[in-house]
């Protein structure tokens, strides 16, 4: 695909969940804020902004990444424009339980792309959305400075898409490719 805009990939900063290591998706089930420490992080972080020139941010509607968003909008005076296409993937049967649940669910790597908990997503499936996100603001925008503020498993797959990422690439290089919490690409 070719990008019509320069895209900035930010995680958000460290929540609750990642403190108390639980998977939260939507539906939301607890109240999942950043902490204080992913405040601060974020606060500093969007300091360096300024100087980027962001004409638009786009975000997940999940708390941690409108607080995210939030921090950074007020810095560069920005609205925000959620859409739910950037949010986390669905756990299903593990959203809202303890991480090792999910991820003793699968055997291999491999295996998040194509085996679904209950009621939720694998890869494949954020990689459509995410895909079909994409396509739509590089289609409707133009030399703009795009932030996407979003979850690791979301930015990861935009980030395979916009470096052409094969999923077998993906799926090998996975531990290397993921965004820490509050990390910002610009690929």
């Amino acid at each position: 695909m070719k990008l019509n805009n320069q895209y900035y990939l930010l995680r958000h900063g460290e929540a609750r969940s990642n403190k108390i290591r639980i998977f939260s998706s939507y539906p939301e089930k607890f109240h999942n804020p950043l902490t204080n420490y992913g405040k601060n992080q974020i606060e500093k972080l969007a300091q360096k902004f300024k100087k980027e020139k962001i004409d638009l941010i786009f975000s997940s509607d999940l708390l941690r990444t409108k607080q995210t968003a939030e921090i950074v909008a007020k810095q560069l005076k920005l609205k925000i424009n959620f859409d739910r296409r950037l949010r986390e993937i669905n756990f299903g049967a593990f959203n809202n339980q303890a991480e090792d649940g999910w991820v003793c669910f699968f055997e291999n790597e491999k295996e998040k792309y194509t085996k679904r908990p209950k009621n939720g997503e694998n890869f494949r499936d954020v990689r459509k959305r995410s895909l079909e996100f994409l396509k739509f603001i590089n289609g409707k925008y133009k030399n703009k400075k795009i932030l996407i503020v979003s979850h690791g498993g979301n930015l990861f797959e935009l980030y395979g898409i916009i470096k052409n990422l094969k999923e077998d690439e993906r799926v090998k290089s996975r531990a290397k490719l993921l965004f820490k919490k509050g990390e910002l690409r610009k690929p």
